[in-house]
């Protein structure tokens, strides 16, 4: 005896099991890429970087932080935006001169200090104008810290804290 017409889904005339499978495939493509946003194109004469980045802090609150990245601009004026694999944004960081606006989620910090958003933020400061420096392949001093660029021309570098305390890790894989 044949069947009624039911199909592998077990709802008698719907679509059948690869088929949903399919539609369910692209409707998670189609959501996904909704989420993400396409790239800025960065300011005239602007230096711009993209790549990944992680910053360790130790000490009794130790944190670690990776994200892929798009920085643009210079010490005195930029835009750093963090973004998750699927391409959400998780933060953007921007300033120019005497004043920064850290945007995370519904939450926004502001400051007259571009060095104190970031220490509140990643709870160390970060030396803003030497890893622009760094980026571009130049050895420069940030007090307490010391960049490894051998690995510049690959686009990667690390630079360490080890003095003022927390000890602090950060490593950039980048492309201009």
């Amino acid at each position: 005896m044949r069947g009624t017409g039911s199909t592998a889904t077990g709802q008698g005339d719907g679509l059948p099991l690869c088929q949903w499978m399919a539609w369910l495939a692209l409707a998670c493509t189609l959501w996904l890429t909704g989420c993400a946003q396409p790239p800025r194109a960065p300011e005239a004469g602007a230096a711009s970087w993209s790549g990944r980045l992680s910053l360790q802090v130790e000490g009794q609150a130790s944190q670690s932080f990776s994200s892929l990245f798009d920085l643009q601009g210079n010490p005195g004026k930029g835009e750093l935006v963090l973004t998750s694999p699927l391409g959400n944004t998780l933060a953007r960081l921007q300033w120019e001169d005497g004043r920064a606006q850290l945007t995370t989620g519904q939450e926004r910090r502001e400051s007259t200090s571009l060095d104190e958003l970031l220490r509140e933020a990643t709870g160390t400061a970060i030396p803003v104008a030497a890893i622009f420096e760094w980026l571009n392949g130049n050895q420069a001093s940030a007090t307490g810290w010391q960049a490894d660029l051998s690995g510049s021309a690959e686009g990667r570098l690390i630079a360490r804290r080890h003095d003022p305390a927390p000890e602090a890790t950060l490593r950039i894989a980048f492309s201009r």
